[in-house]
């Protein structure tokens, strides 16, 4: 039986960037925000990354795939924890291979693990439901967006930019009434965001990210490189459309050939680039762009964004909202209307055929 009413659900997020884990609390009823609450982070060490990154592309039963589920279980584990209060957990998993082409995703850890030890109710598998039925899976976030948008009160089209390892887009009409109403949404996988920066700065000078774009704000971009890079096809396909983390892999060996600084600054611009090029697939001009996750504090790419698109683009902060933490509560929102018997995609943010709802639920 559907569950009514408002929750206090906990909600996680473990991107591709491997950074670590984000943990937000929010109530809500499945329809809008009620309250935020308290959030914490746990990193990932070099060695939890690195076996994570070695299940990247694998599917289940692949060699290196319950190695990187342990990691990934253990360290939610340990985040969810500290937390009191939470009626309900919304766990994403850490998303090994997404191939939505042949309708299969994968998002390695085992909700049901998750509550047997944290005893509580955990939503999990959030993307499977989608893609089997002919979806993208991906992005799940924009309902949550369109709820941020009554949230604060929006009246004209927005869009809100996640930039995590991959960047998704969401263009919202906060007039309709619902999310899955025709019209009130369209989101899409813009492009590459942080998953080819950080790589590069891992394998070249074994860090994990550009701190603040300070390298590539150093280095000039092949300006020709990136427009060789928005002729590929992907960039001209009518959303939706979702990507994996490692699509483009082949067409970043070009920047082998181009010093630390200058091959830092050409993947930041494709980054920024692959941004202006999503907003050519908008029913309507936004009057703003509002950024999230751990790209918003790259400095260099968010003057790249500016200069690039014809709004304002500002931090998500500066709506109030948390742009380090807005995933995770994203996924709190999620297991709120899978609770509730809601749906959680619709066609114009995955491509599936019609609203459904998706995710299980693992008792405890």
């Amino acid at each position: 039986m559907a569950k009514q009413g408002p929750s206090w659900v906990l909600g996680t997020m473990s991107g591709t960037s491997l950074d670590g884990v984000d943990a937000a609390m929010l109530r809500t009823d499945g329809h809008v925000i009620l309250e935020f609450g308290p959030h914490a982070y746990r990193p990932y060490s070099a060695a939890e990354q690195a076996t994570i990154r070695k299940a990247f592309g694998q599917w289940p039963g692949d060699p290196d795939v319950a190695a990187a589920a342990e990691v990934v279980e253990t360290a939610h584990a340990e985040l969810l924890s500290r937390f009191s209060g939470a009626e309900m957990i919304g766990f994403h998993g850490q998303t090994l291979a997404h191939d939505p082409a042949q309708g299969r995703t994968h998002q390695a850890g085992n909700g049901a693990l998750l509550a047997e030890a944290l005893n509580l109710p955990v939503v999990w598998d959030f993307r499977s439901n989608d893609v089997q039925m002919g979806g993208q899976g991906a992005p799940l976030a924009p309902f949550f967006h369109f709820a941020c948008a009554k949230w604060i009160k929006a009246s004209d089209p927005l869009a809100i930019l996640n930039l995590g390892g991959v960047g998704n887009i969401t263009w919202i009409d906060p007039s309709q009434p619902s999310p899955e109403t025709p019209g009130a949404l369209l989101a899409f996988d813009t492009g590459p965001a942080n998953a080819p920066i950080n790589d590069l700065m891992q394998i070249r000078l074994g860090l994990a990210q550009d701190e603040g774009g300070s390298l590539a704000a150093t280095g000039r971009s092949d300006e020709a490189l990136v427009k060789a890079f928005l002729a590929q096809p992907y960039f001209y396909k009518i959303p939706p459309k979702s990507l994996d983390r490692n699509d483009f892999r082949a067409f970043f060996k070009k920047t082998h050939r181009l010093s630390n600084a200058d091959a830092a600054a050409t993947l930041t611009a494709i980054a920024a680039a692959c941004v202006a090029k999503a907003t050519e697939h908008f029913p309507k001009p936004i009057t703003r762009l509002l950024v999230a996750g751990g790209g918003r504090h790259n400095a260099t790419l968010m003057t790249q964004l500016r200069q690039r698109l014809a709004c304002p683009v500002d931090p998500i902060e500066s709506v109030t909202l948390n742009g380090d933490m807005l995933e995770a509560q994203a996924f709190a929102y999620l297991a709120a209307r899978v609770a509730c018997g809601l749906p959680t995609s619709c066609p114009s943010t995955t491509g599936v055929p019609a609203a459904i709802g998706g995710g299980q639920i693992s008792r405890r």
